[in-house]
């Protein structure tokens, strides 16, 4: 009786969801993002599609926000090949990218050592992730995409590896720490990001959804702390335009937000920027960092849910870059 009440898995053929690689499955990708980086742990932000690398072009070009690197994807709906493999290399090459990764349906064993070995071979600095992507249902139902690591980096190892790259110093050691907490607590408990290894660096950003629109935290100079929403689509005019329409709103938002907030346009830099700032530095005893990762996540919270919609109609009202035009953002 028990087996009644449940259905049946199965698997479906990624060839009746998308009939085309290039056409279905790559644009779908795109747009799902942020699915592809919850498995990967890295909080990715798309920057082009079918991005040129000489007489070639891959499939997607990515960027992780919380290390700031480039991040390759080369994706196909068959299992994996020596071409694709071949492809995947040419491109993080031709991108100077710091992690690349392929996503397939089936991994080839001798595939799937390769990206083993590159792990084991390269430093720190550079990841290569094995992705198997599925589609699964119970009985009648929807289709569910599933990811799943089949290679990846093994840390400890690469730690271990001698690549000449030093280790971080005991302040880029105490950054590395309150941001690994940051991260994980903005993780697990909000779900504001899929971002899971922090760096030995004064500063972390977070994707919101909408491409030029950034949550950051950091540790400027002069004993301050800043929670901030970043605006750069590395777009001078674009920038300035999504800020002055923000600043357009300014007393709804700081009536919503609770905060008289810092408005800098920063008309000398291409950036803009919103921000809140408080007294803190890295080198504070234990208790006031936590209360600084404290007061952080409350702003950050406030931030995506008050001035996050607004910027993002904001950008969806001048349009997306020309490579996203026919796709939306990733949610």
């Amino acid at each position: 009786m028990l087996a009644e009440k449940f259905g049946v898995l199965k698997r479906v053929d990624l060839r009746l969801l998308w009939p085309n690689e290039a056409l279905d499955f790559t644009p779908w990708l795109a747009q799902n993002l942020a699915v592809l980086g919850d498995t990967l742990g890295l909080d990715l932000e798309l920057r082009l599609v079918e991005a040129p690398v000489g007489s070639f072009s891959l499939d997607l070009l990515a960027h992780d926000l919380g290390r700031d690197r480039a991040v390759i994807i080369e994706n196909q709906i068959e299992p994996t090949d020596h071409d694709h493999l071949g492809k995947l290399l040419t491109y993080a090459a031709g991108h100077d990218a710091s992690v690349a990764v392929w996503v397939a349906p089936e991994f080839r064993e001798e595939h799937r050592q390769a990206l083993d070995w590159l792990n084991q071979l390269t430093d720190a600095s550079t990841e290569f992730f094995g992705v198997v992507v599925e589609a699964i249902q119970i009985d009648d139902s929807r289709p569910a995409c599933n990811f799943r690591l089949v290679a990846f980096p093994n840390d400890w190892r690469k730690s271990n590896v001698s690549s000449g790259t030093q280790a971080p110093s005991g302040r880029g050691e105490a950054y590395r720490a309150f941001f690994q907490t940051l991260i994980d607590r903005l993780r697990t408990e909000h779900a504001f990001t899929q971002a899971r290894k922090a760096q030995p660096n004064s500063w972390y950003y977070f994707s919101s959804g909408t491409s030029g629109i950034y949550y950051g935290f950091t540790f400027p100079q002069g004993g301050r702390a800043r929670a901030e929403v970043y605006i750069d689509r590395q777009d001078v005019a674009w920038n300035k335009w999504v800020f002055d329409a923000l600043y357009a709103q300014r007393e709804d938002i700081e009536a919503a937000f609770g905060e008289e907030l810092e408005w800098e346009r920063t008309d000398n830099r291409r950036f803009s920027r919103v921000a809140l700032y408080r007294q803190g530095s890295i080198d504070d005893p234990p208790e006031m960092l936590e209360d600084i990762r404290s007061w952080a996540i409350k702003r950050l919270l406030r931030f995506k849910q008050v001035v996050g919609p607004r910027a993002a109609a904001l950008a969806s009202a001048v349009g997306q870059p020309p490579s996203l035009t026919d796709f939306t953002d990733a949610p």
